[in-house]
């Protein structure tokens, strides 16, 4: 055996069993050494159904007696419901909203159930249990996990991620066989030994070893700890490498005249916030460097990071290019939709109409210019052959657009800055794109407005610096946000009529589009767009114009309806979280939340954002049916917590690392995300990562390391 043998050379396999590894991607022995277990179950702790108590958490082993589909009596919620039982006796099993459960166990089958032990009114049942199918109840005497033959009493074995075919019990024997082969043996530590002697953490036969096999749970947390660090530390040394490729890029200084700059804030109807001051003077001081500003602006909807945009964009476009003495440095201006392209342009022709400076707009829909010829103070339409032709001559310094500004079509003469909006890993490729377009690398900023725990930021903009808009500007009010049970809601209509007799109107936010099939398994009993569309113009606001919006709208139907939203032509939006980026409707003071336990805090506390859009008094009602505490303390969290970053870092400790919806979003598994929950260790990672990049940014004497990290990091850019 050795680590790259296929599986299906070293073990026996049903067809079932084949296709079961392949859909978890699992073809090498070392492929299934680095497939790690998801958890681990203490058999110590599993309980005879006679000692179940109340309120306990609690395992069981036992054979279904019964189970059904079937409705609740008041509620007609659809549930599957069974009867299990063991050696000491029998309990009931209810899956609320998961009727799917009655057709996938089945009568005489044997399972282990993991769940809370509820009082009833006809006795115990256990709700909602985690349920597992198993051919006998695992007992291991004779296994590595054992000791001289012995149960151990603080015994835990490993429960992977399963599919059909392969279990964890599978799973577990094929690993004995692994370790029992002394193939751990051959393998080499790609972590340098200084590294893990410094942190205390096992090298990588003892990790292995370790997570797969423990005696002890302290084993295991140990070996998940190093594995952890080593995934934010591959990132660090791939971000950091990004970096060292994009600083040796030679880039536009941009002189800049404080006192101009000065005066170009001054025509500003605000005064800028502390922040936002110290925000365009790291900027400022970054785009007079002769090496390409790498930047992430992290700010609250509503902290004015336009503002702070603007100011760097009038900084680019104050300077000529070299060694002329006319024209000025362009700027590309990326925004995620064509309705944020839209709202941008026009808000820059509101701070640059003063000046000589030519404004473009490209998306898929067509191209605009400001200023006219026949309108000075208004944009015109162009066609794409004339805009493309004025950027390519410099004659259009600020362009605006979607992702179609980074289309081979698209040429600039003098690039120096692009700043890209809600774009949440525009990756060191595509800069390089547009680096060379000119043959310099232009500046980059990038801002978002999703709020980013500082661990995740660290790791998945380690090539960036980074800047906090932590400061909301003057004379906004504080949203008003009320958590609504389900006998509040009329209630709660009555105030938002009162707000919507005053002219003000009204988001409400759904998780899905259209109503689902009940017939289908494992589907979540929400609330639909379209449903809740149609009971609210029946039941509730018929005197009301109400429209939806959705992703699968097409482009043009999506803008009709944001236009006539903006415009005041309808009173009440109901649209998915598409809402969530780039809408601005000052008018708009109400927002509800429909089933929000569904959503993460951050996307909670960005929609809610929606609202945070002039100085008139808003509102943000949030919608939930759960009764679970765990949820409510969540939400009870929008109502205290100061800003949107306390909120994610409180997400982050609240939900599980699993359940943070980053964990897919940023490409991190579960286990690297559990690393995200600790500051130090990300901190040590970055740290370590930066040093080896310094003294060796192509890994030449880390070859095992930089082989790994090539196979672990997807863009890695190593030559």
């Amino acid at each position: 055996m050795e680590l790259k043998s296929q599986i299906t050379d070293e073990f026996r396999l049903t067809e079932d069993q084949k296709k079961g590894l392949k859909k978890l991607g699992l073809e090498t022995i070392n492929d299934l050494l680095f497939y790690f277990p998801a958890r681990y179950s203490d058999l110590s702790k599993i309980k005879e159904i006679k000692n179940l108590e109340p309120g306990e958490f609690a395992s069981v082993y036992g054979k279904i007696l019964t189970i059904e589909i079937r409705k609740a009596f008041r509620k007609k919620i659809p549930m599957a419901e069974g009867i299990i039982e063991d050696a000491s006796g029998q309990i009931k099993v209810i899956w609320f909203n998961q009727a799917f459960i009655g057709k996938i166990l089945h009568k005489g089958e044997i399972v282990k159930l993991t769940g809370k032990v509820t009082a009833g009114k006809k006795g115990i049942y256990l709700a909602n249990p985690e349920y597992e199918k198993i051919n006998e109840i695992p007992i291991f005497t004779d296994s590595l996990f054992s000791n001289g033959g012995q149960p151990v009493s603080d015994l835990h074995y490993p429960i992977y991620s399963e599919t059909h075919g392969i279990t964890s019990k599978w799973l577990f024997h094929a690993m004995e066989k692994i370790f029992r082969s002394g193939i751990i043996d051959t393998i080499n530590d790609y972590v340098p030994e200084e590294i893990t002697k410094r942190y205390g953490l096992p090298n990588l036969r003892t990790a292995l070893f370790w997570i797969h096999m423990p005696k002890r749970e302290e084993d295991a947390m140990v070996a998940r700890k190093r594995f952890a660090f080593e995934e934010v530390f591959f990132i660090q040394l791939e971000r950091g490498h990004d970096r060292y490729e994009y600083d040796k890029n030679k880039s536009f200084m941009i002189e800049i005249d404080k006192k101009e700059l000065g005066n170009f804030l001054s025509l500003f109807p605000f005064n800028p916030t502390l922040a936002q001051e110290k925000a365009i003077e790291e900027i400022i001081n970054d785009l007079n460097k002769k090496r390409p500003m790498s930047r992430l602006l992290e700010g609250d909807v509503g902290s004015g990071k336009t503002l702070v945009a603007a100011m760097a964009a009038y900084a680019t476009v104050s300077n000529r290019p070299e060694n002329k003495d006319f024209g000025n440095l362009q700027v590309a201006y990326m925004a995620p939709t064509e309705i944020l392209a839209n709202q941008h342009f026009e808000s820059f022709i509101q701070y640059f109409k003063h000046l000589p400076i030519n404004i473009g707009l490209i998306t898929g829909s067509g191209c605009k210019k400001f200023p006219s010829k026949i309108n000075p103070n208004g944009f015109t339409d162009i066609s794409r052959t004339q805009l493309l032709k004025w950027v390519a001559g410099g004659e259009i310094p600020i362009l605006f657009g979607t992702h179609a500004l980074i289309q081979k079509t698209v040429k600039f003469k003098n690039l120096a800055l692009v700043i890209i909006d809600e774009q949440h890993r525009f990756g060191v490729n595509q800069r390089m794109k547009l680096a060379h377009k000119t043959g310099f690398a232009p500046h980059f900023l990038s801002m978002t407005a999703t709020p980013i725990p500082r661990t995740l930021a660290l790791t998945i903009y380690g090539d960036l610096d980074l800047t906090l808009l932590d400061e909301m500007p003057a004379g906004r009010k504080q949203v008003i946000t009320e958590i609504v049970p389900p006998d509040k809601r009329q209630e709660t209509y009555e105030k938002i009529r009162a707000e919507l007799m005053t002219g003000r109107q009204a988001y409400i936010i759904c998780p899905r589009i259209e109503e689902p099939d009940p017939e289908k398994e494992r589907v979540l009993q929400v609330k639909s767009v379209t449903a809740e569309a149609k009971r609210l113009k029946e039941e509730v606001f018929s005197e009301y114009e109400i429209e939806i919006i959705h992703s699968k709208m097409t482009k043009d139907k999506k803008e009709k309806v944001m236009k006539e939203f903006y415009a005041g032509k309808i009173n009440i939006l109901v649209a998915t979280s598409v809402v969530e980026v780039g809408v601005n409707v000052p008018n708009a003071t109400i927002i509800i939340i429909e089933g929000a336990e569904r959503f993460g805090l951050a996307q909670l506390h960005q929609l809610r954002g929606r609202v945070i859009r002039s100085t008139y008094q808003t509102y943000c009602y949030v919608f939930t049916e759960s009764k679970s505490a765990k949820s409510i303390e969540r939400l009870k969290a929008l109502q205290t917590a100061k800003n949107g970053f306390e909120l994610s870092e409180l997400d982050l400790m609240l939900r599980g690392a699993g359940e943070l919806g980053g964990g897919k979003q940023w490409g991190i598994s579960d286990l690297g995300m559990e690393a995200i929950k600790n500051i130090k260790m990300v901190e040590a990672a970055r740290a370590e990562a930066q040093a080896i990049i310094n003294h060796d940014p192509e890994l030449l004497n880390y070859p095992d390391l930089k082989a790994m990290v090539k196979n672990k990091v997807g863009e890695f850019h190593f030559e």
